[in-house]
């Protein structure tokens, strides 16, 4: 197993990152290895990656989902198999600070090249967040949202957006 972890500030308040990080069909619009990214259900999503000339397709499930919080998925391949966190923690009340947890797990012979390819892997992460970054900081505003949790695979109703204030206009006259 290879753990790989990186983190990254955006001036962007905790419940925008997270409401636009829970639009996976929106990543390959700033995500470079990312191609394409269908929800197959609640909780499990398929994608395909591409990195020079190798291209993947897997299918994750998202284990656990808490809103402006984290969520947690692994994948449901055997070979290579990884899991992940994605961790969501304000800074100041329009900042936020997201941190990417990847662990990889290699058999046979991938397992045996580990160290190389965690370093390119970690390259990858940086680049790709830096990217979300520049992404969810030129829009303001996040480009929709998914508010429900899941836990251990299941997924719970969807959470209620607040009530926004209303100011009452009546006519001048």
């Amino acid at each position: 197993m290879n753990t790989i972890e990186e983190t990254i500030e955006v001036a962007v308040p905790v419940r925008t990152a997270y409401n636009q990080w829970t639009q996976f069909k929106s990543f390959p619009r700033f995500m470079s290895t990312v191609k394409r990214v269908e929800q197959i259900r609640p909780a499990v999503t398929e994608w395909v990656i591409a990195f020079g000339p190798v291209r993947r397709t897997f299918q994750a499930e998202i284990v656990h989902q808490r809103p402006d919080s984290s969520l947690a998925w692994q994948s449901l391949q055997r070979r290579p198999s990884h899991r992940g966190e994605v961790s969501f923690r304000p800074t100041t009340p329009d900042r936020a600070r997201i941190t990417v947890r990847l662990e990889v797990h290699r058999r046979g012979v991938a397992a045996l090249l580990t160290g190389a390819s965690s370093k390119v892997t970690r390259r990858v992460l940086r680049d790709e967040l830096g990217r979300f970054k520049e992404f969810i900081e030129g829009l303001g505003q996040e480009s929709g949202a998914w508010r429900g949790s899941i836990h251990n695979g299941h997924v719970q109703p969807t959470e209620p957006e607040p009530p926004r204030s209303r100011v009452a206009r009546w006519p001048v006259g």
